[in-house]
């Protein structure tokens, strides 16, 4: 074996780790070679893949624009054409009633689907809403399809706030009254209530007559006694048919014998403690008279409405022209008359025993548009003594007809009362003015702010004994605005100011009030 020089092993030792350094460093190269190509390639798919997913953002954003133009115009064309079927008691078209809701399309099907959601289920052309619907969107030329729901929401108590627990889920209350006994009253009250739940209304009777109380005689409950709530300390209803039911009878009293104040206080504890629940109608039979458990009830409970009952004898429009005087003070409009007993048929004529006129009378003095007659019928006198009402026995006879009729005109007066109502009074933001439109006007007024809020007489403002302004011109701010408008009953409003006062504005002294004349005109900018 040949022996190296130790000269030539450091030498040959030097020479190698030179190429192993040399090796190293190519190596590093070339990994540094490759990962900079590899980052190009990366930033290159990077901004390819970047520019890519612009492109396609574009083209979604151009196809959703030009999908959700289409979906517009084929929105605008089905509102448009439902613009054409105008409400009968707003006067307006259901697409400006907010009637149509859920609008859904799908115009490369054809289909088109909607839901019309009423002001109550009773309304009596909802048939007719329907089918028109149908009719005017199937017209469209690219529908193919239509499918139409019905709803019903019906309207919340315009003042629910100031009422008790028991009135505040009730949308409309209806005065049945005669101020006269004996004309047939709770029989009207009675087969018009169930003439409402026919129609699909959720409805309740209250029985006012504590002297005589009709309703357990007229009606046949399977619990004929009130039953109370321990806990809350309220009335449980009793019920008859789906409408429910309260009455002094069912209070296991029978009739009463006690003075008026007495009197007073029972049938505000019977109507404002009991759990009526969501009512669209409670309907009320009033007792005779005008006195103090009449005005109590008015009071106590937001009328909506009023039908008047009379007979065709002089006597009967005498004491009934009381009742509507009595209502007409307290802002309570009466929307139909009901004649009963006006006549009967016998031998191919027509017999009018009591004469003729009462009702027309009623009608023509005191503008109550509606008059309905009912004739003198064994089966309506005997089912009042049965236990089960007319228009529930018997639901296709002339008198069920005409309490059908008479159904139809109290939902459409109470929809066009509370609509009168709770835009009687509104406050516009551009002109800075309140708007003023009573009930059952056509002048529509306009009142500054300030003066309105100046005008206040209650006690806060008016010294109650000496007459003397507490409330000075200069502690009102010329500019102050109402922060909430609310109505009360149908006689005023209730109006917030920014200071937290509560003022209470009748229609009568709204009207007195110094107005707005010259309005001055509104920049561009404000409109």
């Amino acid at each position: 074996m040949p022996l190296l020089h130790p000269q030539s092993l450091r030498h040959a030792c030097f020479e190698f780790q030179t190429q192993r350094s040399n090796s190293t460093k190519r190596l590093l190269l070339s990994h540094k070679f490759l990962q900079s190509q590899s980052s190009i390639i990366s930033i290159s798919r990077t901004r390819i893949l970047k520019r890519v997913s612009q492109k396609l953002s574009i083209a979604k954003a151009a196809s959703a624009q030009a999908s959700s133009s289409v979906d517009k115009t084929s929105e605008k064309d089905v509102l448009k054409a439902l613009s054409q079927i105008i409400d009968p008691d707003f006067g307006t078209d259901i697409v400006s009633c907010g009637f149509v809701k859920d609008l859904g399309i799908d115009e490369a099907l054809g289909e088109v689907s909607f839901r019309l959601e009423l002001t109550t289920p009773a309304c009596p052309v909802k048939d007719m809403f329907e089918n028109k619907a149908n009719e005017v969107v199937a017209a469209l030329p690219w529908v193919k399809k239509v499918n139409v729901t019905m709803s019903a929401q019906p309207a919340k108590p315009i003042f629910a706030g100031q009422l008790p627990f028991g009135l505040s889920r009730i949308s409309n209350i209806i005065a049945v009254s005669s101020c006269k006994g004996g004309v047939g009253k709770s029989t009207v009250a009675v087969n018009l209530a169930y003439t409402l739940a026919g129609m699909g209304a959720r409805v309740g009777i209250f029985d006012a007559d504590v002297y005589g109380p009709s309703l357990p005689t007229m009606v046949n409950p399977e619990s004929r006694i009130l039953e109370m709530n321990p806990e809350k300390k309220t009335i449980i209803p009793t019920e008859y048919m789906g409408v429910k039911l309260v009455s002094f009878g069912f209070a296991g009293q029978g009739r009463a014998i006690m003075r008026g104040p007495m009197v007073s206080g029972v049938i505000n504890q019977l109507l404002t403690t009991t759990e009526w629940g969501e009512l669209d109608y409670l309907v009320i039979d009033m007792p005779p008279g005008t006195g103090d458990i009449q005005l109590t009830l008015c009071q106590v409970a937001p009328l909506t409405a009023a039908v008047i009952v009379t007979t065709p004898q002089k006597l009967a429009f005498i004491d009934v022209a009381k009742g509507v005087r009595m209502f007409s003070k307290l802002k309570v409009p009466c929307v139909a008359v009901v004649e009963n007993m006006c006549h009967f048929d016998a031998d191919g004529k027509r017999y009018y025993p009591f004469g003729k006129g009462s009702g027309s009378e009623v009608v023509k003095q005191f503008g109550i548009p509606h008059l309905f007659d009912l004739p003198i019928r064994p089966t309506l006198s005997a089912s009042g003594d049965s236990g089960t009402p007319e228009v529930v026995s018997d639901p296709l006879s002339d008198v069920a007809r005409t309490f059908q009729d008479l159904g139809v005109c109290v939902v459409q007066q109470c929809a066009k009362i509370r609509q009168q109502v709770s835009t009687a009074v509104t406050y516009d933001k551009y002109l800075k003015a309140i708007r003023v439109k009573v009930p059952n006007s056509d002048e529509e007024f306009l009142l500054h702010p300030a003066t309105v809020r100046r005008n206040d007489r209650s006690a806060q403002s008016v010294d109650e004994w000496t007459g003397e302004q507490k409330v000075l011109y200069g502690d009102v701010a010329e500019d102050i605005e109402p922060e909430d408008i609310r109505p009360m009953g149908n006689y005023a409003v209730s109006i917030t100011w920014p200071d937290g006062f509560s003022q209470i504005a009748p229609y009568d002294q709204l009207e007195e009030i110094e107005r707005l004349v010259d309005v001055p005109p509104l920049s561009p900018v404000e409109v």
